[in-house]
């Protein structure tokens, strides 16, 4: 039983890894369906400029990002 509950518990890890967008905001984090299936751009620090900037990626930007960003009010 420990054994599939570990494999279950892998498998969710690796699809959350590889299908979603985990964004840090200095009071939240949002999560973002991406558009395609890899480990490009899966944790985003966006509490400074730097990391903002990182956020006008094109695969940001066709997950929507843009919508995330004026709910956050930036």
């Amino acid at each position: 039983m420990k054994k599939i509950i570990f494999i279950m518990l892998l498998g969710f890890s690796v699809y959350g890894y590889f299908g979603y967008h985990f964004i840090l905001f200095n009071s939240s984090v949002k999560v973002l369906k991406k558009v395609e299936f890899t480990s490009e751009d899966t944790f985003i620090d966006a509490r400074d400029l730097r990391g903002r900037l990182r956020l006008m990626k094109p695969s940001l930007i066709k997950a929507g990002i843009k919508d995330v960003l004026n709910k956050e009010g930036l």
